[in-house]
């Protein structure tokens, strides 16, 4: 039995993206400021088939940001209100 069974009330995990899905957030993930592009298109190139849903809706979620705020999270000039957004943008900036 998984703890996902023993409380019904822990989400499961989003589902990896398949390689529609990757392409389409791929292609999300261009964006108008060339730094943003930049950086989100070289994460994307290293975690490649790799990235996991966790991920994936974190970086949905960012994407929905203008791209001045996305650019200000990734930066590092301002921080997340989401504190689940935090894993993901350390592995951005790593990027």
């Amino acid at each position: 039995m998984t703890v996902a069974q023993l409380s019904p009330h822990v989400p499961a995990a989003p589902p990896r993206p398949d390689d529609r899905s990757h392409a389409r957030l791929r292609w999300r993930c261009r964006r108008g400021m060339l730094e943003n592009d930049l950086i989100l298109a070289r994460f994307l190139d290293a975690r490649g088939e790799t990235i996991t849903g966790e991920e994936v809706a974190a970086l949905d979620r960012l994407l929905d940001l203008p791209d001045i705020d996305l650019w200000d999270l990734i930066s590092g000039r301002a921080e997340p209100a989401e504190a689940s957004l935090r894993p993901l943008l350390a592995a951005l900036r790593a990027a």
